[in-house]
């Protein structure tokens, strides 16, 4: 299990730190696509648009401190946004995911799937003991936590890539 935090933590401190940095990136683009997801009166887009980058920020920062609190406000983070993108998606709204960065791909079930996998891992380490793994095997198991918030960040480039060759 020890090793599975450690995969656990790369992942989470990556995929929020990217999330986070992107919509710092292009701020104004990323509130204006807040209603869109979720309707909400105008002023309290910033607000709702700021909470989030912050959260994403305090993830990305918390899990490799503490991990058990950055872990858990992972969690709590990746639940409120299962939950709007299932809602828009029952509305039948298919407003771009702004996710990683500025990009017209709508949201989808896949993205249903790569959080609902996403707060697999997050309870998954919040829950492991806390046993320190031997160097060697923290490296390995760091790594390939890097490796899957990679392919997560790139989830819609690489669907694009697929649904072009079939």
């Amino acid at each position: 299990m020890e090793y599975l935090r450690a995969a656990g933590v790369a992942l989470i401190a990556v995929v929020f730190a990217a999330s986070s940095l992107s919509k710092l990136r292009d701020f104004r683009g990323f509130a204006r696509s807040v209603p869109a997801l979720v309707p909400m009166p105008a002023r309290w887009v910033r607000p709702v648009a700021v909470a989030v980058v912050a959260a994403e920020l305090g993830s990305a920062v918390l899990v490799p401190v503490t991990a058990v609190g950055g872990f858990v406000l992972a969690t709590a983070l990746l639940l409120a946004f299962t939950a709007a993108i299932a809602a828009s998606l029952r509305r039948g709204r298919r407003a771009p995911c702004r996710c990683f960065g500025a990009t017209e791909t709508p949201i989808g079930p896949r993205h249903l799937v790569r959080n609902t996998l996403l707060i697999c891992f997050a309870v998954l380490g919040a829950l492991a003991p806390e046993h320190l793994p031997s160097v060697a095997g923290a490296a390995v198991a760091f790594a390939a936590g890097v490796v899957v918030a990679v392919l997560v960040i790139a989830m819609d480039d690489i669907a694009v890539v697929f649904a072009r060759s079939s």
